[in-house]
Formats: C-alpha cells, sequence, structure tokens
C-alpha cells in the first residue's frame, strides 16, 4: 500500500492520526498542497475531485476519503479498535463522527476556506458572509458537545474513536480558522487536553 499525504491539513491528519493509534507503517508519498501538488496530473488520475489522502492498493484501486480510507485499515488491523466493537457500537462511533463532520469540522473548513486570505485561489468563489456565518455554528457545537461530554470520558462513549481524532483535528483547525476555541466549556477543554496529550496527535 502507498498513502499519498497532505501533510497537516484536516483530512490527511486525520488518516495520520489513527495510522499512529494503530501502529501502522505505510508508505508515503508526500504531496505539497501548498503548491497545488494536489492539482497535479498523477493526483488527478488517483482522486478526480484532486482531494487528499488517497490510499493505493498493492492491487491498484485508489481509495480517497478519509473515513473510507479508516474502515479499510481497521477491517486489516481491527486492534485496537476505533470504529467500534459491535452493530451497536459502530453505529453510535459512525454517528458521532458523522456529527462532528458536518456540524463542526465542515463549519470549521468553511470559515477558513471563505475567509483566510491564503484561500482565494483555492476557493472560488470565496464569500466572506459564509465563512462569518459558520464561525457561530461551529461554537455552537462545541456547546452541545460540553454538555455530552459531562457524562462520558471520549465522545463515542467510554473508549477513544475516531470520532475523537476529527472532534480533535478540528478544534486544532480553529486557530488558522480565527475561532477562538471556547476555554469556559470545561468538559470539552478536559476532553481536547486528554486527546491532544496522546502521542499519536504529534503525528506526522
Amino acid at each position: 500500500m502507498k498513502l499519498y499525504d497532505g501533510g497537516r491539513a484536516p483530512n490527511p491528519r486525520r488518516v495520520t492520526v489513527f495510522l499512529a493509534e494503530k501502529g501502522i507503517d505505510i508508505e508515503r508519498v508526500p504531496v505539497d498542497m501548498g503548491n497545488l501538488g494536489h492539482k497535479s496530473e498523477e493526483v488527478t488520475g488517483l482522486n478526480p475531485l484532486q482531494r487528499l489522502p488517497v490510499l493505493v492498493l498493492d492491487d491498484g484501486t485508489a481509495l480517497s476519503e478519509s473515513v473510507a480510507i479508516c474502515r479499510y485499515l481497521e477491517e486489516l488491523y481491527p486492534e485496537p479498535p476505533l470504529l467500534g466493537v459491535d452493530a451497536r457500537d459502530r453505529a453510535i462511533v459512525e454517528m458521532w463522527n458523522r456529527r462532528v463532520e458536518l456540524h463542526f469540522l465542515a463549519s470549521v473548513a468553511a470559515a477558513f476556506r471563505h475567509t483566510h486570505p491564503a484561500m482565494k485561489e483555492w476557493e472560488v468563489p470565496q464569500v466572506a458572509e459564509w465563512g462569518e456565518a459558520n464561525r457561530p455554528k461551529a461554537l455552537a457545537f462545541l456547546e452541545l458537545l460540553d454538555k455530552e461530554l459531562a457524562t462520558r470520558e471520549f465522545i463515542a462513549g467510554d473508549r477513544y474513536t475516531i470520532a475523537d481524532i476529527t472532534a480533535m483535528i478540528a478544534v486544532d483547525f480553529m486557530k488558522p480558522a480565527r475561532i477562538d476555541k471556547p476555554e469556559h466549556l470545561e468538559n470539552l477543554m478536559r476532553w481536547y487536553q486528554a486527546v491532544s496529550s496522546r502521542p499519536s496527535a504529534q503525528a506526522v
């Protein structure tokens, strides 16, 4: 297998953290997204959406979309389980990961892509009003998450899962998106301190 990796961008980083938690070592092909390497002919041939990461299997199959890649890797390397341990648990993990993606990560990404000057050539058209509208959306979801985390250690239950990976990376992405972390949300901050202190959070 070979992983076309986009470095610290949120979706490539989700797979990087997942790999680190699993202790999996895969050949990496670094792609310089700052120089639009993800729009190269090679990457476009693997993923016509020109997005990273892309996992190329030994038979030539190209898998894109972070969660799809993680799901494939979980099948090959089931321990430790990061996508659930049975039908009920897998559904709960999927539910929370999807909520985090749709209501938090997507809002942070919209704020970044539509307001940051560095994204002017990437996001066409760049709609500043849409970026600004997403900042309170992201913070509203964190208010909800803080209440949920009053009852459990991690987002989807008592075990660390892909939902925690997605949410941690979204919190980290708030800084370049120019959204202040809500330090007053004590349960959220307790959770964030715990997950960002894991060795996998520093994986590159």
